[in-house]
């Protein structure tokens, strides 16, 4: 059985000091868009009832009287019951007491 090598030469590139720091510019660029898009998904993202319900530390019959009154928006599928990341996040910082 031959062996095939399989050493790869490396090439190096000279740029300009401006031309790199542009390069790093546009790569952080990239990466907050990538990060903004991420937690963009996962704040619109649905979460079914018993997450929700344990995201807020509630008991069901809480819950229950939270949807009953419309205090977090919610959509329900026949018995699923969902409701969006944001609307649980936006309810708790409504709640939020700031610090003296």
């Amino acid at each position: 059985m031959m062996r095939e090598n399989t050493t790869q030469m490396q090439t190096m590139v000279v740029l300009p000091q401006s031309e790199l720091e542009a390069l790093k510019g546009e790569l952080h660029e990239i990466k907050s868009l990538f990060l903004n898009s991420k937690e963009e998904a996962f704040r619109n993202r649905w979460v079914e009832s018993e997450e929700a319900r344990k995201q807020l530390g509630i008991c069901q019959r809480t819950w229950q009287a939270m949807r009953d009154n419309r205090i977090i928006p919610f959509s329900q599928f026949g018995r699923k019951i969902y409701v969006k990341q944001a609307d649980i996040d936006a309810f708790l910082e409504s709640k939020l007491i700031p610090a003296q």
